[in-house]
């Protein structure tokens, strides 16, 4: 695989994203040589501004991706960008950016953005056995690629940057409700010492992981019967080293009888390629609460975007702190509970 290159950019202030509009999205794509046909549709992005692009002469369409000031470095981004194609080389379908003139990364008047061929498709099913087991042997390859080599520009997964960083600076910005901050600062405080506690006794080995790997990620490509197609993986902008267990306890739902007969479906896909270590199901409950907690802070950092505004109207009312501050406390409990159980077969 080619080395990626890309030139250095200089950051746009955030009020310059936030302010990025229809025509400077058009003059960037073309100033990389792409005829726009003026069709643009932004896509389900928050983080990132992503657009589906028109070209003329019946091309088919591209995805621009314009990544926010401030998060990734340029050589975080090219290690990302840089695991999606070597991941394409292996014939495992996920999504890599193209490249173009020798880079995968482009800049215009300051702004950082990626193109990536247009995948139509649909959610998963996951009440669909085939489909589960698909999955699993998608992140089985995944992961056994992810295994070969170390991010050397990207964060790993762990308590100090998805739990510690997150509740301190809730707590810094005094956005609770004074009658629930004591009750926050408390409960906090235990669902950390109690995560630390457990993910210190599973010794997980930590792979290049997708990192945020949710169905809403996943896009279900080809085939017109509901048992038919493959899956492809769209997004892997919060790639980061991190236990293999993260890449797949999102995709169970429902009580544990009903997780764990899932997770015995996906795992059977899962270990036709890679080897699963029971004791990371250990850490699923303690994942899900740093996700919890990272969730509640990355919506409060990006509170100042009118794109968050307009999308999560809900944040920082009363009924979301006492919500989130009910959900942890659930948490609480389901960190004390047993974990699922799996029999390789």
């Amino acid at each position: 695989m080619s080395e990626l290159f890309t030139p250095p950019a200089s950051e746009p202030s955030a009020d310059s994203f936030y302010r990025l509009g229809p025509e400077q999205v058009l003059q960037a794509i073309e100033s990389i040589g792409f005829a726009c046909s003026g069709r643009q549709q932004a896509l389900n992005s928050y983080e990132n501004r992503v657009y589906q692009i028109g070209l003329e002469d019946g091309d088919e369409p591209l995805v621009a991706k314009f990544y926010r000031p401030a998060r990734w470095s340029d050589a975080a981004i090219l290690e990302e960008h840089a695991f999606t194609l070597e991941l394409e080389e292996l014939d495992i379908p996920a999504v890599p950016p193209l490249c173009i003139a020798g880079s995968t990364l482009h800049q215009f008047e300051g702004h950082r953005f990626a193109l990536y061929p247009f995948m139509p498709g649909r959610t998963p099913d996951l009440e669909n056995e085939g489909h589960i087991e698909q999955l699993g042997r998608f992140f089985g390859r995944i992961h056994a690629a992810g295994a070969s080599r170390s991010f050397m520009h990207r964060p790993r997964l762990d308590v100090h940057s998805f739990g510690d960083e997150a509740y301190e600076y809730l707590l810094e910005q005094d956005l609770l409700p004074l009658e629930l901050e004591a009750s926050y600062t408390r409960l906090g405080e235990d669902l950390l010492d109690s995560i630390e506690d457990i993910m210190a006794t599973v010794d997980a080995r930590y792979i290049r992981l997708q990192g945020d790997a949710h169905p809403g990620n996943i896009l279900w490509h080809g085939g017109l019967q509901r048992t038919e197609g493959s899956p492809h993986i769209l997004d892997f902008d919060d790639a980061r080293m991190g236990p293999a267990v993260q890449d797949l306890w999102m995709f169970l739902s429902g009580d544990s009888e009903q997780m764990e007969a899932t997770l015995d479906t996906l795992l059977k896909g899962y270990t036709s390629f890679c080897d699963f270590d029971a004791y990371e199901l250990r850490l699923i409950e303690p994942l899900r609460t740093l996700r919890m907690m990272h969730h509640a802070a990355w919506l409060a950092k990006r509170r100042d975007d009118p794109v968050f505004l307009d999308a999560f109207p809900w944040f920082n009312t009363q009924r979301y702190w006492e919500e989130h501050l009910l959900s942890l406390k659930e948490q609480m409990a389901a960190l004390l509970e047993p974990p699922l159980q799996w029999q390789p077969s």
